[in-house]
């Protein structure tokens, strides 16, 4: 295996990416878990999305959740918007990490947003004007990145041409999203290769979902090319409305006891996170797919005996 990172920086998903593809709960819910989670160590939270509450009900309280929230020092809060609109009222309630998303596929773009990948990019080119000019950093999330459950698999070349677009027009960070769980280590190799063969300087996160079970590999994978930054959501709570049959995200505290495990630092206590998954299977009011809440001892810390 090839030289991992000493330290994995993980952004918890679970409140907005989570929960958007859920049933919906309530508000008080919501910031529960958001609570719960500041309290895990995670230093990273994708916190809510701002959109309309016709399109994503389970999100229309998002303004209320997020002031009702604790904010933890040392925790770095996000939020994902779609559109000017959204970014106004992200911006409104004082968030300054921002994410915007298109998707590689231009079917799946337009199930998602009414628009073709090109009309997003030109939108997204003016939301990073309008979040730079306010403080703000834009990070773009391209989804359907290793395959679309409409148009099948996507060309490593065409995320890599979209990365050159972004990048032009200012954006801070990109992120792939394994939208369908169609990922596999030879995807994410193929398409980390292709993104640094021409953006080597761009901050990379990436999103897998485990809807065929790949998501521990795909991010070993990931470490073993230099990735150190990863979403996960609590319990494996999440899915995607648009992709048919894409199951929950990968459940942070099966990845965190992996990496601890290993010897690689999170910052998180594994504990704490299964507390917050236990909370999140409570609050759902379901089965949430981690085997680390039913698995039995969890807390290695350090690597095996060689």
């Amino acid at each position: 295996m090839a030289d991992m990172p000493g330290s994995v920086s993980i952004r918890e998903v679970g409140p907005r990416d989570g929960l958007q593809n859920e049933d919906p709960i309530p508000t008080d819910a919501k910031v529960r878990l958001l609570d719960a989670l500041s309290g895990t160590g995670v230093r990273r939270i994708e916190a809510v999305s701002f959109v309309h509450p016709k399109a994503i009900p389970q999100m229309a309280d998002a303004d209320e959740v997020w002031q009702r929230a604790e904010k933890v020092d040392g925790v770095r809060y996000s939020a994902l918007v779609p559109n000017t609109r959204g970014a106004r009222r992200a911006l409104a309630a004082g968030f300054t990490e921002i994410e915007v998303v298109v998707s590689a596929s231009d079917t799946h773009n337009r199930r998602n947003v009414n628009r073709s990948t090109a009309e997003s990019l030109d939108d997204i080119a003016e939301l990073i004007d309008l979040l730079h000019s306010a403080g703000a950093t834009a990070e773009v999330i391209v989804a359907t990145s290793f395959g679309c459950p409409y148009e099948g698999d996507v060309d490593p070349e065409r995320v890599a041409g979209i990365v050159d677009r972004v990048v032009r027009d200012g954006a801070d960070r990109v992120a792939f999203g394994d939208t369908t769980g169609m990922g596999t280590p030879r995807r994410v190799r193929e398409l980390v290769t292709a993104v640094r063969d021409r953006n080597a300087q761009v901050p990379v996160l990436l999103h897998f979902h485990n809807t065929r079970g790949t998501a521990l590999a795909n991010m070993l994978t990931a470490m073993e090319l230099g990735i150190t930054e990863f979403d996960a959501s609590v319990g494996g709570l999440g899915g995607c409305p648009y992709a048919p049959g894409a199951s929950g995200n990968l459940a942070t505290e099966e990845a965190v006891h992996m990496l601890h495990d290993m010897g690689i630092d999170t910052g998180i206590d594994l504990d704490a996170l299964v507390g917050a998954a236990e909370l999140a299977e409570e609050l759902v009011g379901k089965r949430l797919p981690s085997g680390v809440l039913r698995a039995g001892p969890r807390t290695r810390l350090t690597p095996l005996p060689a």
